[in-house]
């Protein structure tokens, strides 16, 4: 006998929603775990406006700051609470306040009237179907063991769930903070945190339910959190023809076989100004010829300089933009993690059927995961180029070789395994005359020309010779002529 999953509410964070499969499962109890500023209260304060959204009632029980405090701090964020209910258990709240002083907070009285019937009262008054509860650990400066603080909480949440609400409580994650016990009594655990290379989001437990599991991307913005999952190396294809796509350039499809392959990773290797990028986006004026859409993630250059550079070389980058058959976005690595990045670029294909995605360049992706290792750069590299390989997407990553002449290297930041072709350019220094050379170092799909070839950029667009038969050393950094000369040595 087969069970349908349980049904689910949206958390108010799309991001999360993904991470939870849909979200959480309704008449549950969850805990947000996470130190200060770590955007607990906010995560509340986006579940609650979600099911003001739906139609559902909602409750805000504050143990800490003021009703007043907290809607001054959602306006900031324009987080609209008007319509969210509120049960202001604050120190300087009057539920807690007897003719005398904060009397209620000792120990020996907090299992009298005055903190169960305020509680209650509002309950039944407006039914709520979702309830935030922040910090339900506050209740333990008001018990005298962390027993009756057990006895409190459980006691406590079931009323709510025979209430029919769904519950999200925060805990203060603290040394003495008994917030350990509180992820035993509860459906599941979200945990916020905040390590240098930017906040993090992972649900450590989820009863009923698989999630994604892992640490996730976040940022607190104007409207509340915004989460951004990793991205998933399976569940994600669409039917595509695996073909080759041709540059335009006889040359060098010529060299490849035809072209890149269809769904296939190619890296454009080569030292500054050997012309990584003009080759790479080739192929994408040639693809905007038969109607299909490329995107350029440019993290080291600024598209109004890539758009004069191209239209003096007779690729018409701006006729493409507006036709919308190219897409060139700037990317600035140090406000961008590689989760939000893979979300974007993951969104910019399944939206609009993107055909070519060039990352450009590599060494300006990896600040975006400066914290990390180079292994942790190739690990993310390589779930995105799955990604967008199993949907079909043609990718070209443009990475930097650091020497401009000498000994040969294939890739800087290592990523030689991701690719399935390789195509390297070259300086040449021949009889004290600085030239370009362009080869195939690798390609899975077919075979390929193994001849390196005179590169040119010129005013018509790019210029490809015949094989340089003639010439060796190239790769060991001291090209030479042999005796027999090429077209390149004549000049021709």
């Amino acid at each position: 006998m087969t069970h349908s999953p349980p049904e689910r509410i949206s958390t108010g964070v799309s991001g999360l929603d993904e991470i939870l499969h849909s979200g959480l499962i309704p008449g549950r109890s969850y805990l947000v775990r996470g130190d200060p500023g770590t955007g607990k209260t906010i995560l509340g304060m986006n579940y609650l406006t979600t099911g003001v959204e739906a139609g559902e009632t909602v409750l805000f029980v504050n143990l800490e700051e003021s009703e007043e405090d907290i809607r001054d701090n959602a306006s900031t964020l324009d987080i609209d609470l008007s319509d969210v209910h509120f049960l202001d258990l604050s120190p300087d709240s009057d539920v807690f306040v007897d003719e005398q002083s904060y009397d209620i907070f000792s120990p020996s009285e907090v299992e009298q009237e005055p903190l169960t019937t305020a509680i209650t009262e509002r309950v039944e008054s407006i039914e709520p179907d979702r309830v935030f509860i922040d910090p339900l650990t506050k209740l333990r400066h008001l018990t005298s063991d962390t027993y009756q603080f057990r006895k409190q909480v459980i006691a406590f949440m079931r009323y709510l769930k025979e209430q029919g609400a769904t519950i999200l409580l925060t805990s203060e994650s603290t040394p003495d903070s008994p917030d350990h016990d509180l992820q035993y009594m509860t459906d599941g655990t979200i945990q916020l945190e905040r390590p240098e290379m930017g906040r993090v989001i992972s649900v450590p437990k989820f009863r009923g339910s698989s999630i994604r599991e892992g640490k996730h991307s976040m940022r607190i913005e104007q409207g509340g959190l915004a989460v951004y999952p990793e991205l998933a190396t399976n569940g994600h294809d669409r039917e595509y023809v695996a073909e080759p796509i041709p540059s335009g350039v006889t040359e060098i499809d010529n060299l490849l076989h035809g072209g890149i392959e269809r769904g296939t990773v190619t890296v454009l290797s080569g030292p500054t100004g050997v012309g990584k990028t003009t080759a790479g986006t080739q192929f994408m004026k040639e693809a905007a010829s038969r109607g299909e859409r490329s995107v350029i993630y440019m993290f080291e250059e600024s598209t109004q300089t890539f758009m004069r550079r191209n239209e003096a070389i007779d690729i018409p980058v701006e006729e493409m933009m507006q036709q919308g058959t190219l897409k060139v976005e700037e990317v600035e690595p140090l406000d961008h993690s590689a989760m939000e990045f893979a979300r974007e670029v993951r969104r910019e294909v399944e939206e609009n059927d993107t055909d070519i995605v060039m990352i450009d360049g590599l060494q300006g992706y990896k600040l975006s995961v400066s914290s990390e290792s180079d292994e942790m750069l190739v690990r993310k590299l390589h779930t995105l180029s799955r990604y967008l390989k199993d949907m079909g997407v043609s990718v070209i990553l443009v990475d930097e070789i650091q020497s401009v002449t000498g000994e040969f290297q294939a890739t800087e930041a290592g990523i030689s395994y991701l690719a399935d072709s390789i195509v390297f350019l070259r300086h040449l220094e021949i009889s004290g005359e600085m030239r370009k050379a362009i080869g195939v170092l690798k390609k899975r799909t077919s075979d390929f020309e193994r001849t390196l070839r005179e590169f040119r950029i010129t005013d018509h667009g790019l210029e490809v010779g015949e094989p340089l038969t003639g010439l060796r050393g190239v790769l060991s950094g001291a090209p030479e002529w042999t005796e027999v000369e090429s077209t390149l040595d004549n000049g021709e």
